[in-house]
């Protein structure tokens, strides 16, 4: 199975912008696919720095976990991140640059369900 997340929150509030993640590392953990897309304050997290010192209350990090995994896909809204002054430069190398056309695109492979947060 494949899961297409939509994220957006970001730091300022920890538990909900880890929430995609921590449901990711559970699909991946059975073989599972994630592709993951960060919309507005949850581009943030593509940051270099940035997600490791974001921890949810309660439940544990699982970001890079996530990101490392060879079944996941990071992608971030390049018009949310450009917008807040965030660059390919400073984020970290397994983020992909992308748009609203890409999340289609993953959400319409076969044997995929669309999970937002």
């Amino acid at each position: 199975m494949h899961f297409a997340v939509s994220a957006s929150w970001g730091p300022t509030d920890p538990t909900r912008a880890m929430l995609p993640f921590i449901f990711a590392a559970s699909a991946l953990q059975v073989k599972d696919k994630v592709t993951i897309m960060l919309f507005h304050d949850a581009v943030h997290l593509a940051s270099r720095g940035v997600a490791k010192d974001i921890v949810p209350f309660g439940p544990p990090h699982r970001f890079e976990e996530v990101i490392n995994d060879t079944n996941s896909k990071i992608l971030i809204c390049k018009p949310c991140a450009e917008a807040r002054k965030i660059y390919q430069d400073n984020c970290l190398d397994n983020i992909i640059f992308g748009g609203m056309n890409d999340f289609h695109k993953a959400s319409s492979l076969p044997d995929t369900k669309v999970i937002c947060y």
